[in-house]
């Protein structure tokens, strides 16, 4: 194995609390701060802990895996990544270079050995939480999935209202356009034809499902909430704990994105101040690059992910359609 770091200074362990019920049944995974500032997931898992810890909350059937940190180098030092983006290209490194490499070889088995993954997760500008969908069932080469309608069914009962799809068709699309304008700000991770796989694909490609829920912007302390929530109707939706199940959201927006620009100057930058989902018109400039050249919408629809402090090479923003999926 490649020399890594300094043990004094980066983490060594993945901290996982797991929790057996007495009776067979599914076996679920929760991460948190995956991304080590958003830490919505952290404080969700840490609330409930000791109530399964006293027994005011009992696991009466399957498996209970919680990660509240799931990054730990990245938490620490309060960024989105320690050396790279773990949620980007997951998959085992047989010869690790980097931190995020030796976080995968523990993750990625700790992910198969499991049925389903809630991943909770939070976002860089004002707007509300929604979840994030993997495709509809299908046999292609890009993300085979057999499980389309249990998973939607289960995110109808999360609590956010609004869902996203399309997340690895356009990151192969993304791909191909870095590939065609490679050079030296693009990292070589982001030329990977695997670099949009991140925990919930990642466990589809291994036989389970998964969402990630997207809690709310960083730091807001009812994004713990969004997630502490998710978690009980998650158990309940399952059937591992006595918790009353919440009816599914009645009128459910799903959207779908369709591309991602990135940043590709430091003078690259926005022609509002764009929240996640704010709606835009065919036409209306989205931003502009540094020498002038305009960046508008190709269609009705909405920007989201936008990050104004985006890495020149990183995502910089997304566009998304309305979609003509509905959970069942």
């Amino acid at each position: 194995m490649a020399e890594l770091h300094d043990v004094t200074r980066v983490p060594s362990a993945l901290r996982v609390h797991q929790f057996h019920g007495l009776q067979a049944g599914p076996k679920l995974i929760v991460l948190g701060a995956v991304h080590g500032n958003e830490t919505c997931g952290t404080q969700a898992i840490e609330a409930l802990l000791p109530e399964l810890d006293s027994g005011r909350l009992q696991l009466t059937r399957g498996c209970l895996t919680l990660v509240p940190v799931t990054n730990p180098l990245a938490y620490r030092q309060g960024t989105r990544q320690g050396e790279r983006n773990l949620n980007r290209r997951l998959r085992p490194e047989p010869d690790p270079r980097e931190f995020e490499d030796c976080i995968a070889n523990v993750l990625c088995p700790l992910l198969a050995a499991h049925d389903v993954l809630l991943d909770l997760h939070s976002f860089h500008t004002p707007g509300e939480p929604f979840a994030m969908l993997g495709p509809e069932n299908n046999t292609g080469p890009l993300e085979p999935f057999a499980h389309a309608d249990a998973e939607a069914a289960w995110a109808a009962h999360l609590g956010p209202r609004r869902f996203v799809e399309g997340w690895l068709d356009t990151y192969a699309a993304g791909v191909s356009e870095r590939q065609a304008r490679a050079g030296s700000t693009v990292p070589a991770v982001a030329l990977d034809p695997q670099y949009g796989v991140g925990t919930t694909e990642y466990m589809r490609s291994v036989g389970g499902y998964g969402v990630t829920l997207e809690c709310g912007v960083h730091g807001d302390p009812e994004g713990a909430v969004v997630g502490l929530h998710a978690i009980r109707q998650t158990l309940a939706w399952f059937g591992m704990a006595e918790v009353p199940l919440a009816p599914p959201v009645a009128e459910p927006e799903v959207m779908r994105i369709v591309s991602v620009t990135d940043r590709l100057h430091a003078g690259d930058r926005f022609a509002e101040p764009w929240r996640s989902f704010d709606p835009v018109r065919a036409g209306q400039p989205i931003g502009w690059r540094h020498d002038g050249q305009v960046l508008s919408a190709p269609d009705d629809g909405w920007v989201v992910f936008p990050n104004p402090a985006a890495d020149v090479g990183q995502e910089w923003f997304y566009f998304a359609r309305r979609s003509a999926r509905r959970l069942r």
